[in-house]
């Protein structure tokens, strides 16, 4: 039984290490968005940054209820990726629409990591997994909402 819960609280801090990333990858993306023209973005990823911190939020107690702790790391590849950015943005200006498609790549792992726990979810709780898939849905609406955005930067 031990075993079984270390797994789940291991698919569990996945989650709230996938929503780490999430959250430093908008404060990141905040910080290169212009300051004027910005097409509101700010206030967008701000609520998407706020929406990950709500996911871990509603994670954490899953986890300890599991017998572990919340990771509070972030991915590799998010550290790997969020530190291309600083150097790009260094090099260049970033523009509205690099940093769209940057905020999309990490929808599409954000994405990812969660159909990939979703389907490991054998022996959780209903309640827990029912709480998982409802974060992949709003998830999924906010990949959708920066894509469109992206696409749209592409017509102006």
């Amino acid at each position: 039984m031990e075993n079984l819960n270390q797994d789940q609280a291991d698919l569990l801090n996945q989650l709230v290490e996938i929503n780490n990333d999430r959250i430093e990858g908008y404060e990141k993306a905040i910080t290169l968005l212009p300051t004027e023209n910005n097409y509101g973005l700010q206030g967008i990823f701000q609520k998407y940054r706020d929406q990950s911190v709500q996911f871990k939020n509603e994670l954490s107690p899953l986890v300890i209820r599991e017998g572990d702790l919340p990771t509070q790391d972030t991915r590799t590849s998010g550290k790997l990726f969020r530190t291309w950015m600083e150097i790009k943005s260094a090099v260049a200006p970033y523009t509205i629409k690099a940093i769209l498609e940057s905020c999309e790549r990490g929808e599409d792992e954000f994405k990812k990591v969660y159909k990939d726990v979703i389907q490991k979810t054998q022996g959780i709780p209903m309640h827990t997994l029912s709480i998982i898939q409802s974060q992949a849905d709003l998830q999924k609406q906010a990949h959708d909402h920066i894509k469109e955005l992206r696409d749209n930067i592409d017509r102006e």
